[in-house]
Protein backbone atom coordinates (compact mmCIF):
# COMPACT_ATOMS: atom_id res chain seq x y z
CA UNK A 1 0.00 0.00 0.00
CA UNK A 2 0.95 3.42 -0.91
CA UNK A 3 1.90 6.69 1.47
CA UNK A 4 -0.61 8.25 -0.25
CA UNK A 5 -3.41 5.39 -0.28
CA UNK A 6 -2.77 4.82 4.20
CA UNK A 7 -3.33 8.50 4.57
CA UNK A 8 -6.67 8.42 3.19
CA UNK A 9 -8.42 5.79 5.34
CA UNK A 10 -10.48 5.90 8.27
CA UNK A 11 -9.42 5.05 11.42
CA UNK A 12 -10.87 1.58 10.91
CA UNK A 13 -9.08 0.71 8.22
CA UNK A 14 -5.98 2.20 9.17
CA UNK A 15 -6.28 -0.47 12.15
CA UNK A 16 -6.69 -3.23 9.40
CA UNK A 17 -3.93 -2.34 7.33
CA UNK A 18 -1.16 -2.03 10.49
CA UNK A 19 -2.40 -5.45 11.85
CA UNK A 20 -2.32 -7.73 8.44
CA UNK A 21 0.54 -5.74 6.54
CA UNK A 22 2.75 -4.40 9.07
CA UNK A 23 5.61 -5.50 10.26
CA UNK A 24 5.73 -4.14 14.11
CA UNK A 25 9.68 -2.61 14.93
CA UNK A 26 9.71 -1.18 18.77
CA UNK A 27 7.77 0.96 20.95
CA UNK A 28 8.47 3.51 23.20
CA UNK A 29 5.95 5.03 25.99
CA UNK A 30 5.55 8.29 26.90
CA UNK A 31 2.71 9.29 29.76
CA UNK A 32 -0.51 7.73 29.70
CA UNK A 33 0.61 5.95 26.33
CA UNK A 34 2.40 3.30 24.19
CA UNK A 35 3.39 4.16 21.04
CA UNK A 36 4.16 1.07 18.88
CA UNK A 37 6.28 1.83 15.43
CA UNK A 38 5.35 -0.47 12.22
CA UNK A 39 6.78 -0.12 9.00
CA UNK A 40 4.39 -0.52 5.46
CA UNK A 41 6.46 -0.80 2.49
CA UNK A 42 8.62 2.24 2.39
CA UNK A 43 7.10 4.07 5.56
CA UNK A 44 6.51 3.92 8.95
CA UNK A 45 3.27 4.51 11.48
CA UNK A 46 2.71 4.96 14.81
CA UNK A 47 -0.10 4.06 16.84
CA UNK A 48 -0.76 5.68 19.77
CA UNK A 49 -2.13 2.90 22.07
CA UNK A 50 -3.96 4.79 25.48
CA UNK A 51 -2.77 3.06 28.60
CA UNK A 52 -5.93 3.32 30.29
CA UNK A 53 -8.40 1.76 28.13
CA UNK A 54 -5.59 0.06 25.13
CA UNK A 55 -7.89 1.79 22.48
CA UNK A 56 -5.45 3.18 19.70
CA UNK A 57 -5.85 7.36 19.49
CA UNK A 58 -3.96 8.06 16.64
CA UNK A 59 -1.80 6.61 13.80
CA UNK A 60 1.33 8.90 12.31
CA UNK A 61 2.81 8.60 9.44
CA UNK A 62 6.31 8.80 9.45
CA UNK A 63 7.95 9.17 5.84
CA UNK A 64 11.38 8.11 6.24
CA UNK A 65 14.09 7.07 8.55
CA UNK A 66 14.86 10.59 9.44
CA UNK A 67 11.57 10.48 11.47
CA UNK A 68 12.58 7.32 13.16
CA UNK A 69 15.62 8.52 14.28
CA UNK A 70 15.02 8.00 18.25
CA UNK A 71 13.85 4.52 17.47
CA UNK A 72 16.55 3.18 15.57
CA UNK A 73 18.68 2.32 19.34
CA UNK A 74 15.48 0.41 20.66
CA UNK A 75 15.34 -1.73 17.34
CA UNK A 76 17.53 -5.33 17.95
CA UNK A 77 19.59 -5.92 15.59
CA UNK A 78 22.15 -8.64 17.50
CA UNK A 79 20.46 -11.13 15.69
CA UNK A 80 20.43 -9.81 12.36
CA UNK A 81 24.37 -9.86 12.67
CA UNK A 82 25.16 -13.53 12.87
Amino acid sequence: MKLSEFIVLNEAEKKRVVMNNAAALATRTSPGLIIFLFQINDYYVEAYCNTDDKSIAEYRVLPNTNAIRHYLDLIPIDDLLN
